[in-house]
């Protein structure tokens, strides 16, 4: 039995982290800047109130926050540091370098945190990545788009979750009057938490191709890929996804595997889990980012599902600084598909109603707007109103039972009284 810190739940609301610790019988400790955010939410409080110690710094000090942590070891001492949220990623690392656990080091954390340091550090590595730039303020900006050319794909260094992307295909994307470019800085985005966005922008060469999502976990530095998770978008210009395959690991995806591995050993990465995003192009596999945690958007449970264990379990188990047994000896694997419920266009939620399905290859159905939210047609991955999680022998019919859950998925939104019905 380990005691576990968890620091935050990805997307407010995740608790397969925690619901994996209890079930193993570990004990854990939740640290948080704002526990009242998950108090609010019954069945999340819930199982916070089975951990050990529950610690809230409100702005997230360092230096109060590592006095708590190791008032807390003083106790009962600390196993493992477990982070599956970006922005806390970084004082995670710290943390665990001072409790002397497994983890990446705060040098790579903090890299990792900045996405043009790590283009820097692959173009040191040779590495084949697009064309990129930094850009710190708006005449920068315009600057470095000019000197690239278009199209050009704009993002924060900082940023996560498909948040703010600005992508300029055409001359008149760069007309005075409707380019972004003017004023894209200060952008004052609030990633929560007492987080603020940094203001570097990223400019890179857009790419064309297949989005693929490749999951990792890593002991020591040994990376096992977990398999590839093909990422289907909503039309232009949303970013928001609408659904994924992902299929488990196979000798097909040699290509890509040494690919990811050779960027991992680049930025070295050595503890924990990885989901590094490729685009699959004409002239082969190309990095968009490395994100140094579990897939977000819950798809970690996806990802379960298709290779029938606990992929937040095997997490713990690699930062305990074990090899989880289940990746020397998988267990048969099948394919799981994702698709998202969402709305046609903005409104407000009067009603939801899902298929009265009995279907075992249906794993998982969740819905995450109440009536009365405010939705809209899908910009970005907040906008989804639910989502179904299927498996099958086959993609194919993984995909069409997955595809007529969602299309028999009855919504209504408040909207000049009109009722629509929701796409996926």
């Amino acid at each position: 039995m380990a005691h576990l810190l968890i620091i935050e739940l990805p997307g407010g609301n995740d608790t397969d982290i925690v619901q994996a610790a209890i079930a193993r019988g570990d004990d854990f400790s939740f640290l948080s800047a704002q526990l009242d955010h998950y108090r609010r939410q019954p069945q999340v409080q819930f199982l916070l109130d089975q951990a050990y110690a529950q610690i809230e710094v409100p702005d997230f000090d360092y230096d109060r926050v590592q006095s708590a942590v190791l008032e807390l070891h003083a106790r009962f001492t600390l196993d493992a540091v477990l982070c599956l949220l970006d922005i806390r990623l970084i004082e995670a690392a710290r943390l665990a370098q001072r409790l002397k656990v497994r983890h990446i080091s705060p040098a790579t954390a903090t890299l990792l945190r900045d996405k043009f340091q790590v283009r820097q550090r692959l173009a040191e590595h040779g590495l084949t990545q697009p064309e990129f730039a930094l850009a710190q303020s708006n005449d920068e900006l315009k600057q470095t788009v000019a000197r690239l050319g278009l199209p050009v794909l704009i993002k924060p260094a900082d940023g996560y979750g498909s948040q703010n992307i600005v992508v300029l295909r055409h001359d008149e994307d760069m007309d005075p009057w409707l380019t972004p470019l003017e004023d894209m800085l200060p952008s004052r985005t609030d990633y929560g938490l007492g987080v603020k966005a940094n203001d570097r922008l990223l400019v890179e060469r857009y790419m064309e191709g297949t989005v693929i999502g490749c999951d990792t976990l890593s002991v020591n530095g040994e990376h096992h890929l977990l398999g590839v998770n093909e990422k289907l978008f909503f039309d232009p210009p949303s970013f928001a996804i609408r659904g994924g395959c992902f299929l488990p690991n196979s000798p097909a995806f040699a290509a890509i595997q040494s690919y990811v591995f050779a960027c991992l050993d680049a930025v070295d990465f050595n503890w924990g889990a990885t989901h590094t995003e490729l685009m699959l192009t004409a002239e082969g596999p190309r990095l968009i980012e490395i994100n140094a945690r579990l897939v977000g958007a819950k798809i970690a449970r996806l990802v379960g599902y298709a290779l029938n264990r606990s992929i937040h379990s095997d997490l713990i188990t690699v930062h305990l600084g074990q090899q989880p047994s289940s990746i020397a000896v998988p267990a048969p694997s099948q394919v799981a598909v994702t698709r998202w419920i969402v709305a046609e266009q903005a409104g407000v939620l009067e009603r939801i109603e899902l298929p009265a399905w009995r279907d075992d290859k249906v794993r998982c159905v969740e819905v995450l707007k109440r009536p009365g939210d405010a939705v809209r047609a899908p910009f970005e991955n907040a906008d989804r109103i639910g989502y179904v999680m299927v498996c099958g022998l086959t993609r194919a019919k993984a995909e069409e039972l997955a595809e007529r859950f969602v299309a028999q998925t009855e919504i209504s939104i408040a909207w000049a009284n009109v009722g629509n019905r929701c796409v996926g």
